[in-house]
């Protein structure tokens, strides 16, 4: 199954999402601020990323930037995750290198159809 690392520095979100994603079979890796999703993603080299845009010490739109920049990293998958939700996030998150946006609260099946697309699961 795939391996996912939530960026997301609430810990009851990151929780939430770190339980749903593992029973449903996903290796769940966390980073609490953008600085250490970006270190854990060098690290790990996850098959899906997602982005709290809203982080301490590095913002997500920053740490998306660094990590579509960097070659080991360019192709992993990001999906933004934000609250707010405001005219123009959508595309402020694609032009950091977003591959795709949700918003928060997580509606989480919907969630899972954006990643299994980007993991090329997709209604084949």
């Amino acid at each position: 199954m795939a391996k996912v690392l939530v960026v997301e520095d609430n810990e009851m979100n990151r929780d939430m999402l770190t339980r749903r994603l593992q029973r449903r079979g996903y290796e769940v890796i966390t980073a609490v601020d953008g600085e250490d999703g970006v270190n854990q993603a060098r690290s790990n080299l996850p098959d899906i990323i997602l982005m709290d845009m809203d982080l301490p010490v590095v913002d997500g739109w920053a740490a998306t930037r660094e990590l579509k920049s960097s070659p080991e990293t360019q192709s992993i998958p990001v999906i933004a995750l934000t609250a707010h939700a405001m005219a123009g996030d959508r595309e402020k998150a694609m032009e950091a290198g977003c591959d795709d946006y949700d918003t928060k609260p997580v509606e989480f099946s919907r969630l899972i159809e954006k990643m299994d697309m980007l993991l090329g699961k997709g209604s084949d």
